[in-house]
This record gives structure tokens, sequence and C-alpha cells, in this order.
């Protein structure tokens, strides 16, 4: 008699499991009846897990949807797939139940046949449930399924959920186990699935699982370990390998300074009567000025510099109406050639970034040597931007887009103790023979003189001791006066705009 009873201890065991969660309750009922299977020596003998061989699944989604489908809407509800609906349309019933219940997490899965579909041509919807799945875990659990809402599917998604709690299983033919009335919720999913018709946590109508467990499903045979000895391996001296070597990382710039006289002969034309300042930390000397560090990128590879510095300076010429500030200096290099960059301030408007001068860097080395990059006495010409800055409404600029400039030198250094050699800071003068302009260290330079030699048009004196151009400050206008002052200290010919306004015996010559 006892062969006859070990499909009925088997479900309960099951049922008992899958509804209280409790594996003690379910591994002794199972050890009661069952032989057990010897286990591989040394390992340790796994839960089992059981098969589904049979079951259905009675649930009828919501009855208040049926009624309306075949009432309101007017439409159908019809099954298939070997799922069937009750009469007086009632609940359906999905069988063919395969799966499988594994006793160590009390997990039961299990999957039906057939699908059920609601239709309306007067509300236009058509809905299928299909491919029915039910899996549960401990007390809880879901109805799983396929859900087309007018031909836009969904696979697989938890439709509803099941609520386990208090559920105590029924036992039934043949070992079936029946959990009867577990209440059902509609998750959010499926909600979206019946489009929207109803919300998440919605009742629904209970559903009752009955499952026929079957035999324990076999698992993997153990393969038996066979130990290898392991063969003595003959040692071979190894030899270390070189340890790569972490490349450096590359260095920043952290100061340095640019040295620039802007252009000689207008140096020395200021100082002639004027008066030359600087500020914000740049500073004088003898044949031009030094701008402070301000910040810089530095690419030796690449070769590029972009470089700005701080400082300003000031030229001022009352009696001739010039009042021009240079600041905010950038130099911007890649390859052989540059721009420089200034903010000016002229006869009262101030341009910002103005594209002031081109840079011939076709010699220069952007290597660092002493942690110091040097590009020294880079060749400069006024762009076009450039030699606008010194026009008047009356004459326009004296110089015009290619003309030389002073050089300029930029000096960047790469660390704290690095030394900017003393040749950084002479940055020359570009067709000259003189020594710059005198006088630099003050704020006057009046012992400046225009040409070379100290005097104008020959043996008559300084433009600044005779005062000609100064004494026509009151007949025309300061602007005139500069743009044509100008002009005549770039042709090298002082004297002779001022002879022609004052008239011979003057001391100046034509």
């Amino acid at each position: 008699m006892a062969a006859p009873r070990r499909p009925i201890v088997r479900a309960a065991a099951v049922a008992t499991a899958v509804a209280l969660g409790a594996s003690a309750l379910t591994l002794p009922a199972f050890a009661a009846d069952e032989p057990a299977a010897e286990p591989a020596a040394g390992s340790p003998k796994a839960p089992p897990v059981y098969s589904v061989v049979d079951g259905t699944l009675n649930w009828g989604f919501k009855q208040s949807f049926r009624d309306y489908v075949v009432g309101m809407a007017r439409g159908k509800i019809t099954t298939s797939g070997g799922a069937q609906q009750a009469p007086s349309n009632g609940v359906f019933t999905f069988g063919g139940a395969k799966g499988t219940y594994d006793v160590g997490n009390h997990a039961l899965k299990t999957s039906f046949k057939g699908g059920v579909r609601f239709t309306s041509t007067l509300h236009k919807f058509d809905i299928t449930i299909a491919d029915v799945k039910v899996h549960t875990k401990g007390k809880t659990g879901a109805i799983q399924a396929d859900v087309s809402l007018n031909g836009a599917k969904q696979n697989d998604i938890d439709l509803a959920t099941l609520d386990l709690n208090g559920i105590q299983p029924g036992h039934g033919e043949g070992g079936a186990v029946t959990f009867k009335d577990v209440p059902v919720k509609l998750t959010a999913k499926g909600a979206k699935a019946f489009n929207g018709m109803y919300r998440k946590g919605e009742v629904l109508d209970p559903a009752t699982l009955t499952v026929k467990p079957g035999a324990p499903v076999p698992g993997p045979k153990p393969t038996p370990s066979t130990p290898t000895k392991p063969k003595p391996t003959p040692s071979t001296p190894t030899k270390p390998k070189p340890t790569p070597s972490t490349p450096a990382k590359p260095k920043k710039v952290v100061g340095g300074k640019m040295s620039w006289g802007l252009k000689e002969s207008f140096r020395r034309y200021i100082s002639g009567g004027g008066k030359i300042t600087t500020a914000g930390g740049a500073k004088k000397k003898s044949n031009g000025f030094d701008f402070p560090y301000a910040k810089a990128k530095w690419s030796a590879s690449a070769k590029t510099v972009d470089a700005s510095f701080g400082g300003s300076v000031r030229f001022r010429f009352q009696g001739h109406g010039i009042d021009m500030t240079f600041s905010d200096l950038r130099v911007k290099a890649s390859g052989k050639k540059g721009t420089l960059y200034a903010d000016v301030k002229a006869q009262g408007r101030t341009r910002d970034d103005v594209k002031f001068a081109t840079l011939d860097l076709s010699r220069v080395s952007y290597a660092a040597k002493n942690d110091v990059v040097l590009l020294s006495k880079v060749p400069a010409k006024f762009t076009a931007a450039g030699a606008r800055q010194f026009a008047n409404d009356t004459v326009g600029s004296p110089y015009k887009a290619g003309d030389p400039i002073d050089p300029v030198t930029v000096a960047l250094t790469l660390s704290d103790r690095a030394s900017i050699p003393p040749a950084a800071g002479s940055s020359g003068s570009t067709g000259s023979s003189g020594s710059g302009a005198s006088g630099m260290g003050g704020d006057t330079g009046p012992a400046g003189s225009v040409g070379g030699g100290g005097s104008v048009g020959g043996d008559t004196g300084s433009l600044a001791d005779n005062g000609s151009l100064a004494e026509t400050g009151s007949e025309i206008p300061s602007g005139a006066l500069f743009g044509i002052a100008g002009a005549v200290v770039a042709a090298g010919a002082g004297a002779v705009y001022a002879a022609r306004r004052r008239g011979p015996g003057h001391g100046v010559r034509a």
C-alpha cells in the first residue's frame, strides 16, 4: 500500500512549501516516503526540484470587464489554444500546466496553454491575453502573460500579483494540489496593457491554481575528480623584466616676461616733448619695456605658445594731442607664424584684443632649455589693424600694414628656480643704428631727439629745444598735428613742416 501513497505525500509537501514557504516542513515530508538518493562522495545533498506535470489556472481577469465587453461595448470574448470560458460569461480555464517546483527556494514556475481575446468594433479595442504563466516564491507570486493591445504586443509582463498569505492548499485526485481563491491585483504594466482602463492595484477576480507534481528533476551527475600528480617543473632562472619608465608629466609654465619697445622712432618722437609712463608691473628699460607674466600655455611637440602679459605703457604728448595706452598684451604662436594682440586706448577710445602685429617665428625654437622657453627677438610687423590705431580724422595713420616695428622677446619659465638669460630682456631696435630712446628712465624723457645724431636736418638743434611743432598747437587741431607729426617723424623730416609753418629766420632749415 506504500506505493499509491507517494504522489499524495509528495503533493502535500509541495503544497505546504508553496503556501507557507517552510522548508522545515517540506523536507521531512519528502524524506519520510521518498528513497534517498546516494550523494556523491564528499558532496552535500542539494534540495530536490520536482516537475509539474499537469494543472490548471482558473481566472476571469475581472468580471466587470467581461460584462462591459459583451454588454455596453457590444463586443466578443473568444478563447483559443485549449483555453475555455465557463457558461454565462464565466471565468477562463487555462490547462496543460508544465513546470517545476524548487524545494530549496520554494519557487513554483508553471506555464499554461491557451489564450483569450476581447474585441469591440464599437469601442475600438482588441486585447489578447496568451502564453499565461504563474510563478510564486514563498507567499508571493504573479500571473505573467503576453498581452496585445490593438496590435501592440508586450511579452512576458507581470500582469497581476498573487498574495498567498493564509491560503491553505487542498488535495485532489492523482496527488493534485489546489490553491483556491488567491487574491489578485493589477500591476502597473497590466494597467498599461489594458489601455489605462484600470489603475495599478485594482482588485481583479481571484485565481485558483491547481498543479500536479511529478518526479524529482534529475540534477547534473557529478564528475568524479581524479587527483593528478603535479609534474616536476625544472627551475629556470628568469631574467628580471625591465621596469618600464614612467613618462614624466609635461611641465607647465609658472612665470616669465615679455620684452618689447613698440617702435623705436615713435618712442623717440614722444620723448622729444611728451611723457612715457608704465603701470601694472610693466617696467621701462633703455630699449623698451618689460611686461610681467600673467598666464601661458606651451607645447614643445606641437610648437605652440599662447602667453598673456600684464602691465601697461602710456605715451602722452599734450601739445600734439597724443594719449595712447597699450595693455593686456598676448602672443599667440604656432609653428613659424604668430600674432601679437593688445588692448589699445587712444584719443579717448578703447579697442580690446587688437590684432596688432604679425610675428615671424621661423628662426625660433620652442624647446625648453634649463626650464626656460625663449622666443628671442622675434621680427614683428604692423597689421592693418595695428597701423590703424595711430590714425586720426585728418590725415590717417603715418604707418601701414607691413611696416616693421620693434622685435618681440617672450621668455617663459617652467620652474620657480629657472632663470631667464639676460639676453631675453634686450628687444633691440628696428632700422636704427642709434642706441634707442634716451631718457627712458624717467617720465618725461626730454633729452630724446628725432633722427640720428641728436639733431633735425643738420646743425639746427633738437626738435624739443626748438619747440617748432609745439608752438603750432594753437593754430592747428591737435589730432591733425599728431597725424602730421607722426608722418614727418616716420619720414625723418620733422623740421620741414615746422619751417614751412613759421617761415624763414627761426633757425630751422627746409
